[in-house]
């Protein structure tokens, strides 16, 4: 089931890009991990958990570890689309009508707590995520690339939260949570805090080439049978008696593309079993509906995770 093609070697400049994120985000090397495949396969990322273990901190970081435009905006309860995407003004010394971008014209935009703000003004997110572009009075304008979108969020249980509804959620490649970091890494946490001010994130990685490492990533060969794996487990969430809503065709290319993501990244020309099984979890499990006779835990979202896992233990792995 193996490509032919040799084995190829990861970029320096990815090695370089997930030594800094390490660096800013302790002891989480997957979250790390899966956030750079996010970014290869030119997805956008959805952050979820609860305050202070470093949502902010990883968006952020991304964003300016790779040179390009970066606006970072906090979402609140009485933002309007407008803020978002920009308002049409009168000029009065030349006597027209003049369209001032707003924030979302960039390559990378946090989009910090966006649970926070009103339905009306996630959905005006909508058309720049999926299609790359904003509609404005009629106007189209297209965004430049790459495109980003990296959206933090406390879980829905938090007062104040408006939740992402499902065609919001679905334009998210991939949802991750971060958790709390291990004793050794929260003591390394401590003593960087004694600064002031934390250091300054360096910039490893330019646009164009961030582009080029985009488009090899499409190239990563994915044989037949792992197209049935992906095709069998989406298949499976559209008849599970827990879920009122299975997984979109935009949720099975999300998880193609991932997996091309996580191959290159690894040094691979090919996909392995592995790499969908690792992906199915963070691409699939903030895709899929539970049904009113799912009985709750703690925390709904996390059951959407526990079903993929019986999913995934229920397939044939292809070998």
């Amino acid at each position: 089931m193996r490509s032919t093609s040799a084995e190829a070697e990861p970029s320096t400049s990815l090695a370089a890009l997930e030594n800094t994120l390490d660096h800013v985000l302790r002891g989480k090397p997957e979250v790390v991990r899966l956030s750079l495949v996010c970014l290869l396969a030119r997805g956008h990322l959805l952050i979820e958990d609860v305050p202070g273990v470093g949502k902010t901190t990883l968006a952020h970081a991304l964003a300016c570890s790779i040179d390009c435009g970066f606006h970072r905006l906090q979402f609140t309860s009485d933002m309007l689309p407008g803020d978002v995407l920009g308002v049409t003004v009168y000029n009065a010394h030349t006597e027209e009508f003049e369209f001032k971008r707003g924030p979302i014209f960039t390559n990378f935009l946090l989009a910090d707590e966006i649970n926070r703000t009103t339905p009306k003004t996630q959905s005006a997110l909508l058309e720049a995520m999926n299609e790359r572009q904003v509609t404005v009075d009629g106007r189209t304008i297209p965004l430049d690339e790459p495109f980003m979108v990296i959206a933090t969020q406390n879980p829905a249980e938090h007062h104040g939260a408006y939740p992402l509804p499902e065609s919001q959620l679905d334009r998210f490649l991939m949802r991750v949570r971060i958790g709390y970091p291990d004793a050794a890494s929260e003591r390394l946490i401590l003593r960087a805090s004694d600064d002031l001010a934390p250091a300054p994130v360096r910039t490893v990685i330019r646009a164009p080439e961030l582009l080029d490492l985009q488009e090899q990533a499409r190239g990563v060969k994915v044989d037949d049978a792992l197209l049935d794996y992906i095709l069998a487990i989406v298949e499976k969430t559209r008849t599970h008696e827990t879920l009122a809503l299975g997984v979109s065709p935009r949720g099975s290319q999300a998880l193609y593309r991932a997996a091309q993501a996580k191959a290159m990244l690894e040094g691979r020309g090919y996909v392995i079993p592995d790499d969908i099984k690792q992906l199915a979890g963070p691409v699939f499990s903030h895709r899929v509906v539970l049904n009113s006779r799912t009985t709750l835990g703690p925390r709904r979202s996390d059951l959407g995770d526990r079903v993929i896992e019986q999913i995934l233990s229920q397939i044939d792995v292809p070998i």
